[in-house]
């Protein structure tokens, strides 16, 4: 049951002490204390309320907490007999947690502070509301359900046509047919996803898109084909939450997952290795416009980052190393930046200490001109370019790189 917290008051001011002295034997304090308390505690406070509709009478319904690894219970009622509930709890940051009726009967949301959250929904279907309101991450993923639960539907319909048909001479025939529908089903709402994920990459519920499924251990997304968009979400995510246990563990998934991965090219842009690198023509921190193409006659990394990129920032210590070690030797960097705003690109910049080199950005986060040409899915990204401009290599990282650029200089 939810347990109800005392909050202390600390006057560390002399004058503030005897402010309060003085107000205690007046009605004042009292009207002061009230409204101090409560908007404090309203701001961080959380209301989830709402009816399900054919309730079974005497039916508990529990609030638990989504930590990286486990469900923590924080909270139950019994849900009255016409089949309301309503629940309070005072967060201090969005986070996740289950509505729950049992395990296989929950709805997933994710709280903000000061959100009242008011559903209904049939109380064998918590996952699938009629209608939820009041809380924007929520109503979001539910609108994802409802996308997700056509695609099972329709998978659950093929099923019921093999199964008509497994007796049949025709069954070979009829399971290729199925196959191929299932395949487009599966790339749709794979697409789907990937659209979500990009539409919503700077709140917890592209988290979530990572690891839905239509059919238990079958994903929407492969976390080896899709490596991309579990980079992608992991690089934003983990500037924006970096302490969220969900968060952390997505990152700790993606390092082992991109450590296995190593030397092979998460994308290649229009033109690929061999071919000259697409043009890139893009404004300086200063206003000047630079482009790639002026670089040449020397061996340029293009690398495609952003400040509130993680990998990013990480692997930046590496590109001063190489600079300092290569730039003499004929070096350069071009660094293509997909931040949303001048100040943050810039404080990066300063932050990390790469102003030697040469940085551009039309500061349009994932709608940048540069992401189409170079099919930019996920950063940190870059390329290797010879002194004609062509493409030697891409997404070297750490060592890969220094031992690249010794190969080349030193020969």
């Amino acid at each position: 049951m939810t347990e109800k917290k005392r909050i202390p008051l600390h006057f560390n001011n002399s004058k503030i002490y005897q402010l309060t002295s003085y107000l205690m034997n007046t009605k004042i304090f009292l009207i002061l204390f009230t409204v101090i308390v409560f908007t404090g505690c309203k701001k961080n406070m959380v209301q989830i309320s709402g009816t399900l509709v054919n309730p079974v009478i005497g039916e508990y319904i529990f609030l638990d907490e989504l930590k990286s690894n486990e469900l923590v219970t924080v909270d139950s009622i019994k849900v009255s007999d016409k089949g309301t509930f309503n629940f309070r709890k005072e967060i201090k940051l969005p986070a996740f947690y289950l509505l729950k009726i049992n395990n296989n009967n929950f709805l997933t949301m994710l709280l903000a502070p000061g959100e009242k959250l008011n559903l209904s929904a049939y109380h064998d279907s918590l996952n699938y509301p009629v209608s939820v309101i009041g809380s924007e991450g929520t109503e979001s993923m539910a609108e994802y359900n409802k996308t997700l639960r056509k695609t099972i539907t329709k998978l659950s319909g093929l099923n019921k046509i093999y199964t008509q048909y497994i007796d049949s001479a025709n069954l070979p025939a009829v399971m290729e047919s199925l196959d191929s529908m299932a395949q487009k089903y599966l790339t749709e709402i794979n697409s789907y996803t990937k659209n979500y994920i990009d539409k919503n990459i700077k709140s917890l519920v592209s988290l979530v898109a990572l690891y839905q499924q239509v059919a238990p251990s079958v994903y929407v997304l492969n976390p080896a084909k899709d490596l991309n968009y579990f980079v992608k979400v992991d690089s934003s995510l983990s500037i924006l939450y970096p302490g969220y246990e969900p968060v952390t563990s997505l990152h700790s998934q993606v390092m082992e997952l991109s450590d296995s991965k190593k030397g092979q090219p998460i994308a290649e842009p229009a033109a690929g290795k061999g071919a000259v690198a697409p043009e890139i023509t893009l404004p300086t921190p200063e206003g000047d416009t630079v482009k790639l193409s002026s670089t040449r006659g020397s061996v340029v990394l293009l690398d495609f980052w952003a400040s509130w990129c993680g990998p990013c920032r990480r692997e930046n210590p590496n590109l001063v190393k190489a600079y300092n070690l290569y730039h003499m030797k004929g070096f350069q960097i071009y660094q293509v930046s997909l931040d949303k705003t001048k100040d943050d690109w810039v404080k990066g910049i300063q932050d990390d200490q790469l102003g030697k080199w040469l940085h551009v950005s039309d500061i349009q986060y994932w709608n940048s001109v540069v992401i189409p040409i170079y099919k930019i899915e996920s950063i940190p990204m870059n390329f290797l370019l010879d002194k004609e401009g062509r493409i030697i290599a891409s997404n070297l990282r750490g060592e890969q790189l220094q031992t690249k650029l010794a190969e080349l200089f030193n020969n």
